[in-house]
């Protein structure tokens, strides 16, 4: 985290700023690890629809749309932080862009399981808060609220620390660690898969 700003580093918007205010657990994910993480995604990116969870910075959404993701739906808590996703948005002159001011577990209670497979997520970013106890919790709401696609990926980020309990189905693709950083990509397993 540099002064409330980061930078896009691939796509269309490459070398873009991004700014936030700070808020309590609000640590956007280092270009380093973005870096990893990208190439890691960059089969699965392609007119994706993305979710993400914790925004944040909605540097992780970004990032999405910037190569090439169709859409992006970023859930937030945090008033000022919503206000700072908002201008990004503007900036960027992004599109097919929606922000939801709200707790990200009553965001994943309510959601309901989506009946067409187009509009279900492929791509979902998990980076609850550091040393908050979310992670669990929210694996397990968005592994049962139906808006995952079949093949979803899924990517988790935590303390090294932390623990966690991940969903049977979901399959570990890749996984690393920075520091105090751990960070996996998992494929929502098929149900009924032998």
């Amino acid at each position: 985290m540099n002064n409330g700003s980061c930078r896009i580093i691939g796509g269309k918007w490459r070398g873009r700023i991004i700014k936030f205010d700070p808020a309590e657990g609000l640590r956007p994910t280092t270009d380093r690890i973005r870096e990893t993480v990208f190439n890691w995604l960059q089969p699965y990116i392609y007119q994706c629809r993305c979710l993400d969870v914790f925004a944040g910075s909605g540097v992780l959404g970004f990032e999405a749309l910037s190569r090439g993701a169709q859409s992006v739906v970023f859930i937030e808590q945090n008033k000022k932080t919503v206000n700072r996703l908002q201008d990004s948005i503007r900036t960027l002159a992004a599109e097919n862009v929606v922000v939801y001011h709200q707790d990200a577990l009553s965001w994943l209670q309510s959601a309901r399981t989506v009946e067409r497979d187009d509009e279900k997520f492929g791509l979902v970013f998990l980076d609850p808060p550091f040393n908050s106890g979310l992670l669990v919790e929210s694996c397990k709401l968005l592994n049962t609220s139906g808006c995952l696609a079949e093949d979803a990926i899924i990517y988790v980020e935590h303390n090294i620390d932390a623990d966690i309990e991940l969903p049977e189905n979901w399959m570990v693709l890749k996984e690393k660690q920075a520091g105090q950083v751990a960070y996996r990509l998992f494929e929502n397993g098929a149900v009924g898969e032998s």
